[in-house]
């Protein structure tokens, strides 16, 4: 008889994802090759059901452990893009059999309206245009969440400390106790200056990023928690330790 080994399997994969998250030499030799891979416009390269999704693969993987894991009612997203992150969350949550996907954006460009408006995937998506954080937009934001729903938050906007640290004090509150908050590009906070991303129509230096935003939020709150086995995997990815789980109400 060959033995079930599922549990034994799933304890070695957690502890090597949490041995790899202190493997800094690893990181680092990572960090140098997405550096190299940037030349290649390396996280523009990727689809997802034909619309462009700006992600790096194990992101998107990330993700989509989180949905399945913790099956959130609405999925709030700030900075829009393409839209192809949104469709991908989006054909999660029609895998499980409910909820919607809530895109914020101060500028959705008629093109990229046009991709998300006529994808299969449209019914599970309401977009909200207008600055992320205004009295305005955040009353949008709350008339879009049931009452009672659970709510997870991905924000992947303007990636400047200030501006972050602005959207997790609105939508950090938000998020629902189980559910994640997730802050992307991160990466630029943890890479040497000299490794810092310059094809872009906007650069972050490190301490104007991500990171150093979501540091300063967890001081503020301890309704959150890096979550160790997520964020220890993610080496080849734009968003290590950004992967935020709520543990209070």
């Amino acid at each position: 008889m060959i033995k079930d080994d599922r549990i034994e399997f799933e304890a070695h994969k957690r502890d090597m994802c949490l041995a790899l998250g202190q493997d800094e030499a690893t990181f680092k030799k990572v960090t140098s090759a997405l550096y190299e891979l940037d030349t290649y416009d390396y996280s523009y390269l990727w689809s997802f059901m034909g619309v462009p999704i700006i992600q790096m693969p194990a992101d998107v993987m990330a993700t989509q452990e989180v949905i399945w894991a913790t099956k959130p009612d609405v999925i709030i997203e700030t900075g829009v893009a393409r839209g192809g992150s949104m469709i991908f969350m989006a054909a999660m949550l029609q895998l499980i059999g409910k909820g919607k996907v809530v895109g914020v954006d101060i500028d959705i460009r008629a093109h990229n309206r046009d991709s998300i408006e006529k994808h299969p995937m449209a019914s599970r998506i309401e977009l909200i245009e207008g600055p992320s954080t205004s009295a305005e937009t955040m009353a949008k934001v709350r008339a879009s969440i049931p009452a009672g729903a659970s709510v997870m938050v991905v924000l992947d906007s303007d990636h400047s400390r200030d501006h972050v640290l602005d959207e997790l004090r609105h939508y950090g509150p938000l998020v629902t106790q189980g559910q994640y908050l997730v802050v992307a590009d991160t990466l630029l906070g943890r890479i040497d200056a000299s490794q810092t991303p310059t094809k872009r129509s906007k650069i972050w230096h490190p301490g104007d990023e991500p990171l150093t935003a979501l540091k300063t939020y967890l001081g503020e709150t301890d309704r959150f928690e890096v979550d160790p086995v997520i964020n220890g995997k993610l080496v080849m990815s734009s968003s290590p330790g950004g992967y935020t789980r709520c543990i209070k109400a």
